[in-house]
């Protein structure tokens, strides 16, 4: 009994071990990889692991620690990432830091003057390579290689170069040839014999490369050909010279409340950001609004007790919530199309008209709210199906003997009883819609866009794609800007959040009669 008694505690203790040397080696790899905040998170977590695993006094938060870690590094840590980046230049132009910006810089490079000298490549009667430099411009010797080994794989090698006979020896290698071996002439170096060394600058030609620019005794980058000095600017993240001129690629640095002045202080900004916001609230508001009084007048006529085949006329009525929903998109988006879309054939025979869906500001709202209602209000209807089904039959009952009408019972019965248990599920799904991200992408692409913006914005944009669009599309890769926007986006969802909350508390709360 005692032998058996061991075993299970060997085997936690063996995994426990396993458990700390898997962690410990992920923090490595993530540390090394430049993510120290990360690895800093992964080494609490493993720690936190083999505490919660490994002590007596902490059974019941075993069960909860693998939703508190996940919770922890796919939402947390995310969110706080995002809100970081929100108070920095991080942006296409401003990726690195500044050591890597300054090194790169550093290691740029500019063909020598008089350096550059054409060459061939030719086959020995051995059957070796031998490369040969023509002479240069201003006079000198024609200079050749060593016979070369250039068929393996390329590996850097400097090789001395020795005057050539004057009559080329061997057949010249083809152009064909030549970009064979390219990744191996890239990786050849050839050392004049006054002591320059060459580099591969073309198919054609060899040359001299220099340094640039040469870096400065006071941290400054000074260009060597004009003698132009080039200084970090940390409200700026780039080497900027005295003139306003600035060097490629930039450098991260923080900008403090720079982006959020820009969102709800700068005219050129603040306007479309105002007018996409707009749009926003009135596209969730309006979605839940038409989905949600679609799908209850569907469910009211379904409960009607003479009508028949109701089953099928619920199972076609949610078809549309049973398809995938970006499949519905782009069917719809062919439906609307201008020229063939059977929406304007249909249109255009009965009333001659051929509509511009999607190049209309107007039209092309309109027509993400009929796409964004058809997806919406099966799952409505299904939900006020169930809520109907639950209101108690004597009700109706009692209002037929006082000779109540179906509009009396719907407006008196049937609305308030079923409108409070639904409040926290339009509320739900308004911050749902507040991000429908895949609808706006798919049909419209938030276009047709706006005229005389800083940022490219659509009339369709709603805050989420107009974020996406300045993240990662046409306007430069501003992510530090994009994240502060998803800051505002995720303090208006919180509150949105919080408010359904409350709602639910209340519901919850009120007594039962």
């Amino acid at each position: 009994m005692k032998a058996a008694a061991v075993w299970p505690a060997r085997l936690k203790r063996v995994a426990l071990v396993a458990l700390a040397a898997l962690g410990f080696y992920g923090v490595l790899l993530v540390h090394a990889a430049g993510q120290s905040m990360l690895a800093l998170l992964l080494l609490l977590l493993t720690a936190l692991a083999l505490w919660t695993y490994g002590s007596r006094r902490t059974h019941a938060l075993r069960y909860l620690f693998p939703a508190i870690a996940g919770a922890l590094l796919f939402v947390v840590f995310p969110m706080l990432y995002t809100m970081g980046m929100g108070f920095t230049n991080y942006s296409s132009r401003n990726l690195l830091d500044r050591e890597r910006a300054r090194a790169d810089l550093l290691s740029e490079a500019v063909v020598a003057p008089g350096s550059a000298r054409g060459f061939e490549l030719r086959r020995d009667d051995d059957g070796g390579l031998r490369l040969r430099l023509a002479a240069p411009d201003g006079g000198g010797a024609a200079l050749q290689t060593p016979p070369l080994q250039l068929d393996d794989a390329a590996r850097p090698q400097t090789v001395a170069l020795q005057p050539a006979p004057a009559a080329a020896g061997g057949a010249a290698l083809t152009l064909r040839a030549i970009i064979a071996r390219l990744p191996a002439l890239r990786a050849l170096k050839l050392r004049l014999p006054d002591g320059p060394v060459l580099s591969l600058l073309s198919l054609r030609e060899y040359a001299r490369l220099q340094p640039l620019y040469r870096a400065g005794a006071d941290g400054s980058i000074e260009d060597r050909l004009t003698g132009t000095a080039y200084r970090p600017d940390a409200a700026t993240g780039f080497y900027t010279s005295a003139d306003g001129r600035r060097l490629r690629p930039g450098y991260r640095v923080g900008v403090g409340l720079a982006h959020y002045r820009r969102i709800f202080g700068s005219e050129s900004f603040r306007r479309p950001f105002v007018g996409v916001f707009a749009w926003t609230i009135a596209f969730a508001a309006l979605s839940v609004l038409f989905a949600a009084g679609l799908g209850l007048f569907l469910a009211v006529l379904l409960n009607w007790e003479e009508l028949r085949l109701k089953g099928a006329y619920r199972l076609v009525l949610f078809l549309p919530y049973a398809v995938p929903g970006f499949i519905s998109i782009l069917i719809f988006k062919g439906l609307f199309n201008q020229n063939l879309g059977e929406i304007n054939v249909v249109l255009h025979g009965l009333f001659g008209i051929r509509p511009a869906w999607f190049s209309d500001p107007m039209l092309a709202r309109t027509m993400l709210l009929i796409v964004n209602t058809w997806l919406g209000f099966p799952y409505m209807m299904v939900l006020c199906t169930g809520l109907i089904q639950a209101i108690p039959a004597d009700l109706y009952e009692a209002s037929a003997v006082a000779g109540a009408g179906p509009w009396a019972n719907f407006r008196s019965i049937t609305l308030p009883l079923i409108l409070q248990p639904l409040k926290p599920l339009l509320i739900s799904t308004f911050a749902f819609n507040f991000n429908n991200f895949v609808l706006i992408s798919l049909l419209t692409g938030g276009r047709p866009d706006q005229v005389d913006t800083a940022l490219p914005a659509g009339t369709t944009d709603i805050l989420v794609s107009y974020t996406w669009r300045i993240a990662f599309q046409d306007s430069g890769q501003q992510f530090g800007l994009a994240a502060a926007i998803s800051t505002v986006i995720f303090a208006i969802v919180a509150a949105i959040t919080l408010v359904q909350l409350r709602y639910t508390r209340i519901t919850a709360d009120e007594p039962r009669r």
